[in-house]
Protein backbone atom coordinates (compact mmCIF):
# COMPACT_ATOMS: atom_id res chain seq x y z
CA UNK A 1 0.00 0.00 0.00
CA UNK A 2 1.10 3.32 -1.02
CA UNK A 3 1.40 6.76 0.78
CA UNK A 4 -2.42 7.52 1.42
CA UNK A 5 -5.80 6.38 2.79
CA UNK A 6 -8.04 8.30 5.95
CA UNK A 7 -8.29 7.60 9.28
CA UNK A 8 -10.39 4.79 9.65
CA UNK A 9 -13.96 6.80 11.38
CA UNK A 10 -16.62 7.45 10.01
CA UNK A 11 -16.58 11.08 10.35
CA UNK A 12 -13.83 11.68 9.51
CA UNK A 13 -14.34 10.09 5.74
CA UNK A 14 -17.75 11.91 5.71
CA UNK A 15 -15.26 14.80 5.95
CA UNK A 16 -12.55 14.02 3.47
CA UNK A 17 -15.75 13.60 1.05
CA UNK A 18 -16.93 16.33 1.32
CA UNK A 19 -13.77 17.97 1.00
CA UNK A 20 -12.73 16.51 -2.07
CA UNK A 21 -16.23 17.34 -3.73
CA UNK A 22 -16.87 20.80 -2.11
CA UNK A 23 -13.28 22.35 -1.42
CA UNK A 24 -11.08 20.43 -4.18
CA UNK A 25 -13.46 19.91 -7.01
CA UNK A 26 -16.74 21.99 -6.96
CA UNK A 27 -19.44 20.74 -8.83
CA UNK A 28 -19.52 22.26 -11.87
CA UNK A 29 -16.32 24.01 -11.81
CA UNK A 30 -13.80 22.10 -14.34
CA UNK A 31 -10.71 21.54 -12.94
CA UNK A 32 -7.61 23.53 -14.62
CA UNK A 33 -4.07 22.16 -14.66
CA UNK A 34 -1.30 24.13 -15.98
CA UNK A 35 -2.99 27.72 -15.83
CA UNK A 36 -0.17 29.92 -17.29
CA UNK A 37 -1.52 32.51 -14.71
CA UNK A 38 -0.36 29.70 -11.46
CA UNK A 39 2.80 28.40 -10.68
CA UNK A 40 2.94 24.41 -11.07
CA UNK A 41 4.49 22.02 -9.00
CA UNK A 42 7.80 20.74 -9.63
CA UNK A 43 8.88 18.31 -12.26
CA UNK A 44 8.80 15.08 -11.67
CA UNK A 45 10.60 13.88 -8.42
CA UNK A 46 13.55 10.61 -8.95
CA UNK A 47 14.73 9.31 -5.57
CA UNK A 48 16.60 6.23 -4.73
CA UNK A 49 14.46 3.57 -2.21
CA UNK A 50 15.04 4.50 1.22
CA UNK A 51 15.74 8.16 0.28
CA UNK A 52 13.35 11.05 0.76
CA UNK A 53 11.19 12.79 -1.62
CA UNK A 54 10.53 16.13 -1.31
CA UNK A 55 7.14 17.68 -2.99
CA UNK A 56 7.20 21.03 -3.31
CA UNK A 57 4.29 23.15 -4.69
CA UNK A 58 4.26 27.16 -5.66
CA UNK A 59 1.51 29.40 -4.16
CA UNK A 60 0.98 33.14 -3.63
CA UNK A 61 -1.54 35.60 -2.01
CA UNK A 62 -4.25 34.33 -4.19
CA UNK A 63 -4.52 30.69 -2.38
CA UNK A 64 -7.34 30.08 -0.14
CA UNK A 65 -6.82 26.76 0.78
CA UNK A 66 -3.71 24.30 -0.23
CA UNK A 67 -3.66 20.50 -0.51
CA UNK A 68 -1.39 17.49 -1.55
CA UNK A 69 -3.35 14.10 -2.65
CA UNK A 70 -1.96 11.03 -3.50
CA UNK A 71 -4.61 9.60 -6.19
CA UNK A 72 -7.87 10.02 -4.57
CA UNK A 73 -6.34 10.10 -0.76
CA UNK A 74 -5.54 13.34 1.35
CA UNK A 75 -2.29 13.12 2.44
CA UNK A 76 -2.31 17.44 4.19
CA UNK A 77 -4.90 20.00 3.81
CA UNK A 78 -3.37 22.98 4.88
CA UNK A 79 -1.70 22.43 8.63
CA UNK A 80 -4.43 19.11 9.25
CA UNK A 81 -2.33 15.79 8.76
CA UNK A 82 -4.88 13.61 6.99
CA UNK A 83 -2.95 10.15 6.09
CA UNK A 84 -1.56 7.54 8.91
CA UNK A 85 1.67 7.40 7.19
CA UNK A 86 4.01 8.65 9.71
CA UNK A 87 6.76 8.44 7.13
CA UNK A 88 4.63 11.60 5.60
CA UNK A 89 5.68 15.09 7.21
CA UNK A 90 4.79 18.71 6.04
CA UNK A 91 8.10 21.02 5.61
CA UNK A 92 6.24 24.06 4.55
CA UNK A 93 3.01 25.84 4.46
CA UNK A 94 4.04 29.69 3.83
CA UNK A 95 2.60 32.24 1.23
CA UNK A 96 4.73 31.11 -1.32
CA UNK A 97 5.22 26.79 -1.23
CA UNK A 98 3.49 24.00 -0.04
CA UNK A 99 5.88 20.67 0.59
CA UNK A 100 5.90 17.89 1.95
CA UNK A 101 8.13 15.03 2.43
CA UNK A 102 7.97 11.25 2.09
CA UNK A 103 10.60 9.80 3.99
CA UNK A 104 12.44 6.27 3.51
CA UNK A 105 10.54 6.42 0.03
CA UNK A 106 9.81 2.68 -1.41
CA UNK A 107 8.61 1.37 -4.36
CA UNK A 108 4.81 1.31 -3.43
CA UNK A 109 5.20 5.13 -3.13
CA UNK A 110 5.79 5.57 -7.11
CA UNK A 111 2.66 7.06 -8.74
CA UNK A 112 1.63 10.53 -9.22
CA UNK A 113 0.93 13.05 -6.50
CA UNK A 114 -1.52 16.16 -7.55
CA UNK A 115 -1.12 20.02 -5.27
CA UNK A 116 -4.78 21.37 -5.23
CA UNK A 117 -5.19 25.04 -4.63
CA UNK A 118 -8.52 27.12 -3.81
CA UNK A 119 -8.05 30.66 -5.37
CA UNK A 120 -11.48 32.78 -5.67
CA UNK A 121 -13.84 29.69 -5.43
CA UNK A 122 -11.63 28.42 -8.22
CA UNK A 123 -9.84 24.82 -7.80
CA UNK A 124 -6.59 24.13 -9.75
CA UNK A 125 -4.46 21.49 -10.01
CA UNK A 126 -0.99 20.37 -10.45
CA UNK A 127 0.88 17.45 -10.57
CA UNK A 128 3.88 15.93 -10.10
CA UNK A 129 5.12 11.81 -10.71
CA UNK A 130 7.37 10.58 -8.28
CA UNK A 131 9.85 7.88 -9.69
CA UNK A 132 11.48 5.65 -7.12
CA UNK A 133 14.92 4.22 -8.09
CA UNK A 134 16.04 0.62 -7.19
CA UNK A 135 19.79 -0.31 -6.78
CA UNK A 136 19.87 -3.70 -8.86
CA UNK A 137 19.73 -7.27 -6.92
CA UNK A 138 20.86 -10.54 -7.91
CA UNK A 139 17.85 -13.02 -6.99
CA UNK A 140 18.53 -16.23 -8.74
CA UNK A 141 21.92 -17.61 -9.97
CA UNK A 142 23.13 -21.13 -10.88
CA UNK A 143 24.51 -23.27 -8.06
CA UNK A 144 28.72 -24.62 -8.77
CA UNK A 145 28.05 -27.06 -11.47
CA UNK A 146 30.67 -30.53 -12.60
CA UNK A 147 30.52 -31.18 -15.94
CA UNK A 148 32.03 -33.62 -17.89
CA UNK A 149 34.31 -32.17 -21.13
CA UNK A 150 32.01 -32.49 -24.04
CA UNK A 151 28.95 -31.43 -22.39
CA UNK A 152 26.89 -28.34 -22.20
CA UNK A 153 26.13 -26.08 -19.58
CA UNK A 154 23.12 -23.43 -19.28
CA UNK A 155 24.19 -20.62 -16.29
CA UNK A 156 20.95 -18.52 -15.25
CA UNK A 157 20.98 -15.28 -13.41
CA UNK A 158 17.89 -13.21 -12.60
CA UNK A 159 18.20 -9.92 -11.00
CA UNK A 160 15.66 -7.10 -9.96
CA UNK A 161 15.97 -3.20 -9.79
CA UNK A 162 14.48 -0.06 -11.25
CA UNK A 163 15.56 0.81 -14.14
CA UNK A 164 15.68 -3.36 -15.04
CA UNK A 165 19.09 -3.65 -14.69
CA UNK A 166 21.10 -5.06 -17.31
CA UNK A 167 23.12 -8.33 -16.80
CA UNK A 168 26.49 -9.56 -18.46
CA UNK A 169 28.22 -12.97 -18.19
CA UNK A 170 32.26 -12.74 -18.35
CA UNK A 171 34.99 -15.85 -17.79
CA UNK A 172 37.31 -15.04 -14.51
CA UNK A 173 40.55 -16.29 -16.96
CA UNK A 174 43.50 -14.57 -18.06
CA UNK A 175 42.46 -15.81 -21.36
CA UNK A 176 39.53 -14.50 -21.66
CA UNK A 177 38.81 -10.96 -22.79
CA UNK A 178 35.47 -8.57 -22.62
CA UNK A 179 31.89 -10.07 -22.12
CA UNK A 180 30.88 -13.99 -22.60
CA UNK A 181 26.93 -13.11 -23.19
CA UNK A 182 24.87 -9.75 -22.23
CA UNK A 183 21.69 -12.07 -21.16
CA UNK A 184 20.11 -13.65 -18.13
CA UNK A 185 21.18 -16.95 -19.65
CA UNK A 186 24.91 -18.26 -20.75
CA UNK A 187 25.06 -20.88 -23.34
CA UNK A 188 28.02 -22.75 -23.46
CA UNK A 189 28.07 -26.14 -26.37
CA UNK A 190 30.69 -28.64 -26.13
CA UNK A 191 32.94 -27.28 -23.17
CA UNK A 192 36.08 -27.71 -23.22
CA UNK A 193 39.02 -28.32 -19.84
CA UNK A 194 39.92 -24.22 -21.36
CA UNK A 195 36.69 -23.11 -20.48
CA UNK A 196 36.37 -24.36 -16.60
CA UNK A 197 36.72 -21.72 -13.93
CA UNK A 198 34.49 -19.08 -12.83
CA UNK A 199 31.70 -17.05 -14.25
CA UNK A 200 30.71 -13.69 -13.13
CA UNK A 201 27.55 -12.52 -13.37
CA UNK A 202 27.32 -8.83 -12.99
CA UNK A 203 23.65 -6.75 -13.00
CA UNK A 204 23.87 -2.91 -13.27
CA UNK A 205 21.34 -0.33 -13.51
CA UNK A 206 23.33 3.10 -12.54
CA UNK A 207 21.83 3.78 -9.41
CA UNK A 208 24.36 2.13 -7.28
CA UNK A 209 27.57 -0.37 -7.54
CA UNK A 210 26.99 -3.00 -9.99
CA UNK A 211 26.54 -6.10 -8.01
CA UNK A 212 28.35 -9.55 -8.58
CA UNK A 213 28.24 -12.85 -8.35
CA UNK A 214 30.34 -16.16 -9.51
CA UNK A 215 29.68 -19.73 -10.44
CA UNK A 216 32.07 -22.28 -10.64
CA UNK A 217 32.20 -24.35 -13.50
CA UNK A 218 34.24 -27.61 -12.90
CA UNK A 219 34.92 -29.63 -16.26
CA UNK A 220 36.52 -33.40 -15.89
CA UNK A 221 38.31 -34.95 -18.27
CA UNK A 222 40.41 -38.25 -18.32
CA UNK A 223 44.47 -38.04 -17.15
CA UNK A 224 47.17 -36.92 -19.47
CA UNK A 225 50.38 -37.35 -19.34
CA UNK A 226 52.50 -34.38 -19.38
CA UNK A 227 56.30 -36.03 -18.76
CA UNK A 228 57.73 -38.99 -18.22
CA UNK A 229 61.56 -39.44 -19.02
CA UNK A 230 64.01 -42.09 -18.96
CA UNK A 231 66.68 -41.73 -15.80
CA UNK A 232 69.84 -42.94 -15.76
CA UNK A 233 71.98 -43.45 -12.05
CA UNK A 234 74.88 -44.97 -11.18
CA UNK A 235 75.32 -48.06 -8.95
CA UNK A 236 74.93 -47.54 -5.40
CA UNK A 237 73.46 -43.92 -5.91
CA UNK A 238 70.08 -42.92 -5.52
CA UNK A 239 67.86 -42.85 -8.55
CA UNK A 240 64.60 -41.05 -9.22
CA UNK A 241 61.79 -41.41 -12.04
CA UNK A 242 59.34 -38.67 -12.64
CA UNK A 243 55.73 -39.21 -13.78
CA UNK A 244 53.47 -36.40 -14.20
CA UNK A 245 49.67 -35.92 -15.43
CA UNK A 246 46.95 -33.64 -15.19
CA UNK A 247 43.48 -34.86 -15.01
CA UNK A 248 40.06 -33.67 -13.05
CA UNK A 249 39.31 -35.31 -10.89
CA UNK A 250 42.87 -35.88 -10.16
CA UNK A 251 44.51 -38.99 -11.17
CA UNK A 252 44.76 -41.86 -9.46
CA UNK A 253 49.29 -43.54 -10.53
CA UNK A 254 50.04 -46.94 -10.10
CA UNK A 255 53.69 -48.30 -11.25
CA UNK A 256 54.92 -51.52 -12.91
CA UNK A 257 58.33 -53.05 -13.48
CA UNK A 258 57.78 -54.87 -16.61
CA UNK A 259 54.16 -56.38 -15.44
CA UNK A 260 55.19 -56.89 -12.30
CA UNK A 261 52.89 -54.10 -10.08
CA UNK A 262 55.28 -51.86 -7.52
CA UNK A 263 53.79 -51.87 -3.78
CA UNK A 264 53.98 -48.81 -1.47
CA UNK A 265 56.94 -49.72 1.34
CA UNK A 266 58.74 -52.46 -1.32
CA UNK A 267 62.42 -52.72 -0.08
CA UNK A 268 64.52 -49.96 -1.21
CA UNK A 269 61.58 -48.18 -2.96
CA UNK A 270 59.28 -44.70 -2.18
CA UNK A 271 56.20 -44.56 -4.03
CA UNK A 272 55.08 -40.51 -3.48
CA UNK A 273 51.75 -39.81 -5.13
CA UNK A 274 50.19 -35.89 -5.25
CA UNK A 275 47.56 -34.26 -6.96
CA UNK A 276 49.52 -34.43 -10.32
CA UNK A 277 52.59 -36.05 -10.13
CA UNK A 278 54.08 -39.16 -9.02
CA UNK A 279 57.74 -39.94 -7.98
CA UNK A 280 59.09 -43.46 -7.51
CA UNK A 281 62.62 -43.24 -5.88
CA UNK A 282 65.09 -46.27 -5.51
CA UNK A 283 67.40 -44.80 -2.10
CA UNK A 284 69.99 -47.37 -3.96
CA UNK A 285 70.31 -48.54 -7.11
CA UNK A 286 71.20 -52.25 -7.56
CA UNK A 287 71.66 -54.08 -11.13
CA UNK A 288 68.32 -55.54 -10.57
CA UNK A 289 66.55 -51.97 -10.28
CA UNK A 290 67.49 -51.23 -14.19
CA UNK A 291 64.73 -51.84 -16.86
CA UNK A 292 61.95 -50.54 -18.05
CA UNK A 293 58.83 -48.95 -16.12
CA UNK A 294 55.37 -48.15 -16.78
CA UNK A 295 53.48 -45.06 -15.01
CA UNK A 296 49.77 -45.60 -14.84
CA UNK A 297 47.41 -42.51 -14.16
CA UNK A 298 43.53 -42.99 -13.84
CA UNK A 299 40.34 -41.44 -12.73
CA UNK A 300 36.98 -42.46 -13.63
CA UNK A 301 36.68 -40.65 -17.12
CA UNK A 302 39.42 -43.08 -18.23
CA UNK A 303 43.64 -43.98 -17.73
CA UNK A 304 46.54 -43.56 -19.66
CA UNK A 305 50.01 -44.81 -19.24
CA UNK A 306 53.74 -43.54 -20.43
CA UNK A 307 57.04 -46.13 -20.22
CA UNK A 308 60.28 -45.24 -19.18
CA UNK A 309 63.68 -46.79 -18.58
CA UNK A 310 66.18 -46.27 -15.74
CA UNK A 311 68.98 -47.60 -17.10
CA UNK A 312 73.24 -47.39 -15.71
CA UNK A 313 74.88 -44.35 -16.27
CA UNK A 314 78.85 -45.32 -15.84
CA UNK A 315 81.16 -42.34 -14.76
CA UNK A 316 85.13 -41.98 -17.08
CA UNK A 317 87.55 -40.98 -15.21
CA UNK A 318 90.00 -38.38 -16.65
CA UNK A 319 93.51 -39.12 -16.78
CA UNK A 320 95.97 -36.39 -17.98
CA UNK A 321 98.43 -36.49 -20.29
CA UNK A 322 101.73 -37.36 -19.41
CA UNK A 323 104.01 -36.65 -22.28
CA UNK A 324 106.60 -33.90 -22.42
CA UNK A 325 105.62 -30.54 -20.19
CA UNK A 326 102.67 -32.82 -18.90
CA UNK A 327 101.09 -30.94 -16.07
CA UNK A 328 99.74 -33.35 -12.94
CA UNK A 329 98.16 -30.88 -9.93
CA UNK A 330 98.13 -33.74 -8.27
CA UNK A 331 101.89 -34.60 -7.67
CA UNK A 332 103.05 -31.34 -6.17
CA UNK A 333 105.02 -30.24 -8.75
CA UNK A 334 106.84 -33.30 -9.59
CA UNK A 335 105.80 -33.48 -13.32
CA UNK A 336 106.42 -29.68 -13.79
CA UNK A 337 110.18 -30.01 -12.75
CA UNK A 338 111.18 -32.97 -14.94
CA UNK A 339 109.54 -31.72 -17.77
CA UNK A 340 111.21 -28.36 -17.61
CA UNK A 341 114.88 -30.38 -16.98
CA UNK A 342 113.86 -32.47 -20.03
CA UNK A 343 113.21 -29.35 -22.53
CA UNK A 344 116.54 -27.33 -21.61
CA UNK A 345 118.50 -30.83 -22.48
CA UNK A 346 117.72 -30.63 -25.82
CA UNK A 347 119.35 -27.32 -26.57
CA UNK A 348 122.02 -28.05 -24.84
CA UNK A 349 123.03 -31.78 -26.53
CA UNK A 350 122.93 -29.38 -30.14
CA UNK A 351 125.06 -26.95 -28.99
CA UNK A 352 127.51 -29.91 -27.82
CA UNK A 353 127.73 -31.53 -31.27
CA UNK A 354 128.77 -27.97 -33.00
CA UNK A 355 131.71 -27.47 -30.74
Amino acid sequence: MGVGGCLALPWRCLVVLCLRLLFLVPAGVPVRSGDATFPKAMDNVTVRQGESATLRCSVDNRVTRVAWLNRSSILYAGNDKWCLDPRVVLLANTKTQYSIQIQDVDVYDEGPYTCSVQTDNHPKTSRVHLIVQVSPKITEISSDISINEGGNVSLTCIATGRPDPTITWRHISPKAVGFISEDEYLEITGITREQSGEYECSASNDVAAPVVQRVKVTVNYPPYISDAKSTGVPVGQKGILLCEASAVPSADFQWYKDDKRLAEGQKGLKVENKAFFSRLTFFNVSEQDYGNYTCVASNQLGNTNASMILYEETTTALTPWKGPGAVHDGNSGAWRRGGCVWLLALPLAQLARQF
